[in-house]
């Protein structure tokens, strides 16, 4: 089977028209302080009561969705992406579907679901009037401490994905890490997408998927 790709490189540009480590790192530093409002938030609502934890389980998991699926689908990026000037397109250079933005995020959204069993597990042990007697930091550290083995199982996976993600990413020539792979996707620079496509257009860059 073959596909055609972006080009590794466009003739008349001298700088990589691929996102690399840094701008992409400094995406994901933009989307933590677009998103530390919403975080904080539920944070307090969860340390007013600890029903308040059922609460927000859902909506937190729709935010997410909204934000790392709908977004990228809608706009080809989230907000901090965009900000950067790079978008996200399919290996072929088109825009991404519904299809490229849920697979680039599987991993990710798996991994929050489980953040969420953990805790309705968790929830499920505590007791009441001892977490309604704790401050607001010490009410999160409690509800970790009666899961001490899946919160461990649960950090390592979100580490171990993490750092494999950029480790990826740093060797290979379209600077893909593995959700890229994943959903067949890349990230360019938004100011080259036009010239990509019009370098695609013209040549013969047919490769071996």
């Amino acid at each position: 089977m073959t596909t055609k790709k972006t080009p590794l490189k466009i003739n008349g540009i001298s700088t990589s028209i691929y996102a690399g480590f840094w701008i992409r790192l400094g995406s994901l530093l933009l989307d933590f302080i677009i998103m530390i409002p919403v975080v904080v938030f539920i944070l307090f609502l969860n340390g007013l009561s600890m029903n308040y934890y059922y609460y927000t389980l859902i909506p937190n998991l729709i935010f997410t969705i909204w934000y790392r699926i709908y977004l990228v689908k809608k706009y080809g990026g989230t907000p901090g992406k965009l900000i950067m000037g790079i978008k996200i397109l399919k290996i072929d250079g088109s825009d991404v579907s519904w299809k490229e933005a849920i697979l680039r995020e599987i991993v990710t959204i798996s991994l929050t679901i489980f953040a969420s069993i953990i805790q309705i597990i968790a929830l499920s042990q505590a007791d009441k009037t001892h977490y309604e007697s704790l401050t607001w930091l010490t009410k999160q550290k409690y509800v970790m401490s009666l899961t001490p083995l899946l919160f461990t199982i649960y950090t390592w996976s979100s580490n171990t994905w993490v750092y494999s993600e950029f480790f990826v990413l740093l060797f290979n020539k379209r600077k893909r890490a593995l959700h890229d792979f994943i959903a067949k996707t890349v990230i360019v620079r938004t100011m080259y997408i036009d010239k990509i496509r019009e370098t695609m257009n013209t040549d013969n860059n047919i490769e071996k998927c």
